[in-house]
């Protein structure tokens, strides 16, 4: 028993541990993923405002260089490339504009027709022959044309055509090389947080990044990318920016979260095992005692009344268990039954070959000594008896043959008020006989059932036969059919003796009988032809202070 028990409880503390684990494992799933898809789309739509306002930052920016070079190349300073600027005033003026803009150009040049460097920020730079970088794209802006070259080591070349005043044509070139560090501290103010941004020309090509972009894997970050448009009159140059993140350092609060949900989670895994385990026990603890009781039972064979206690469930398992205990005890007596019936059957088998063959000849002898003339008084009233008696042994045996040889009903739908109401005009005038009062109560309810009608006229001959030869003189029969929604009721009821309540089963027995001459088959046959229309009927006390049996068939609906 206990074994059974703790296997119950550890059941039923699995079934409540999931009932609790499951659907805060669930929550906890969900918050997790809305948490995480929500952040990692915030992530991207901020790093997506961040690349471009890098973009918009460095057009900006490269715009105002541009803008320089165009600007300071038609200043009236420049004419001084005309005379050698003899004076120092450019290279003067080369160097306090470098100065201004605190590194943002490694250096200024000024050079002739020639490229020959006539001033320059730089000393060391005049008079040697300034070689102009190759490729890049001319950029037209309203203050004149500069060229951007390729960039190279880390500078970016700027030129843009000084234009002669005095003679027309071009008196020279003003050459800055822009610091491209100022680019990449840009990319560096952007990729805060752990984030990386980089700079892409047109074809792909790597301009600048931050420190560690290399060894960065983009398929595991969570990346943006801006196309520079341009600033003002300034066309752009087409780059590109990209800003990363890892999804690591990015979703890392989400994690932690998380954890956070998972040690809650296992903490409500704990108080639903301590909330459990006693329900469990109390839910299992029944059950247990339960199982005792049908072990005592099965080994001692006693009746007795199942426990009580628990939950409703088990109550009522209790309940119907009992039911079955006695369900068992009916079944015995229809095995009982059904071996006497047995015994029945085999001996009408014999008797019927064996018993009527010598019967006829002594019925047959009988009739043929009552036609002597000179047979005496004493000899016919013999002969009367033989003749009787040969009769009641052919009727005897005839009812051991119904009953070990019923056949099979015919169904179909009968009226059974109309059944009776025939049954009972057969049998009237042997109740005018005793002075017997046989009467039908009619409901006026639709009282058909899906029965053997031949059967079904048996069994109410049968019935009422029982009475009218158990009533004294001036007895009442009463007969009555009602419909319910599931089945047919049929009873009989009589002022007679009645039957006592310990008899009411035994009555149906075969040859138990409590009139006088009877051989008790009429009601096993009764019961058997019932039984085979998967009806039942059941013996009772009437209304009327007799005997009362309650037949009940089922409706065409129900035997479907």
């Amino acid at each position: 028993m206990l074994r059974k028990a703790y296997s119950i409880s550890h059941i039923l503390l699995a079934a409540f541990l999931l009932a609790g684990l499951l659907p805060a494992a669930a929550i906890t799933w969900m918050a997790f993923s809305t948490a995480r898809d929500t952040l990692e789309t915030e992530i991207a739509r901020d790093m997506q405002v961040r690349a471009s306002a890098t973009a918009a930052e460095i057009d900006r920016m490269m715009f105002e260089r541009l803008q320089n070079v165009a600007s300071w190349s038609r200043l009236e300073i420049m004419q001084e490339l005309r005379v050698g600027d003899v004076d120092k005033r450019l290279s003067r003026f080369l160097s306090e504009s470098k100065a201004s803009y605190g590194g943002v150009y490694v250096e200024l040049n000024a050079a002739d027709t020639h490229d020959i460097v006539v001033a320059s920020s730089e000393p060391g730079r005049i008079g040697q022959h300034f070689v102009p970088a190759n490729g890049g794209q001319g950029i037209l802006l309203a203050q004149g044309d500069v060229h951007a070259a390729r960039l190279v080591a880390g500078r970016l070349p700027l030129s843009s055509r000084i234009p002669d005043a005095i003679e027309g044509g071009d008196a020279g070139t003003l050459y800055a090389v822009f610091d491209w560090e100022q680019v990449r501290q840009i990319l560096a103010a952007t990729s805060a947080n752990g984030s990386a941004a980089a700079l892409l020309d047109r074809q792909g090509k790597l301009l600048a990044a931050t420190e560690g972009w290399h060894s960065r894997d983009l398929t595991q970050e969570i990346s943006a990318t801006a196309v520079a448009k341009g600033f003002e009159d300034f066309p752009g140059f087409g780059w590109k920016v990209i800003v990363a993140q890892s999804k690591a350092v990015a979703l890392a609060p989400v994690r932690q979260m998380a954890h956070t949900f998972s040690l809650l989670l296992l903490f409500i895994v704990a108080i639903a095992a301590l909330a459990a385990i006693p329900v469990a026990a109390s839910m299992a603890r029944p059950l247990g005692k339960l199982t005792y009781f049908t072990r005592n039972f099965i080994r001692e064979q006693r009746m007795a009344p199942p426990p009580t206690g628990g939950p409703a469930e088990v109550r009522e398992l209790a309940t119907a268990f009992g039911q079955m205990i006695r369900d068992l005890d009916r079944l015995k007596e229809n095995l009982t039954r059904a071996a006497k019936l047995a015994v029945v059957g085999e001996m009408a088998a014999a008797m019927s070959h064996e018993v009527r063959t010598p019967l006829g000849i002594l019925r047959s002898s009988a009739q043929l000594l009552l036609r002597e003339p000179g047979l005496s008084d004493e000899g016919r009233e013999v002969c009367g008896f033989i003749l009787s008696e040969t009769e009641r042994m052919n009727k005897l045996i005839s009812t051991l043959l119904d009953c070990a040889r019923a056949r099979p009903p015919e169904l179909q739908p009968v009226n059974l008020a109309e059944l009776t109401r025939q049954a009972i005009a057969m049998l009237k005038p042997q109740a005018a006989k005793k002075n017997i009062a046989l009467d039908f109560m009619d409901t006026g309810t639709d009282a058909t059932a899906l029965c053997d009608p031949e059967q079904m006229t048996q069994v109410l001959l049968n019935l009422l036969l029982n009475a009218l030869q158990i009533l004294p003189e001036g007895g009442h029969i009463e007969a009555t059919v009602k419909h319910r929604t599931d089945a047919v009721l049929l009873e009989i009821a009589d002022d007679g003796p009645g039957i006592a309540p310990e008899l009411y089963d035994r009555v149906f027995d075969p040859f138990y009988t409590q009139r006088s001459g009877g051989i008790g088959l009429g009601l096993t046959v009764v019961r058997q032809i019932v039984a085979a229309h998967r009806g039942e009927i059941v013996a009772g006390k009437s209304h009327l202070g007799g005997a009362l049996f309650r037949l009940r068939l089922p409706t065409e609906s129900q035997m479907k």
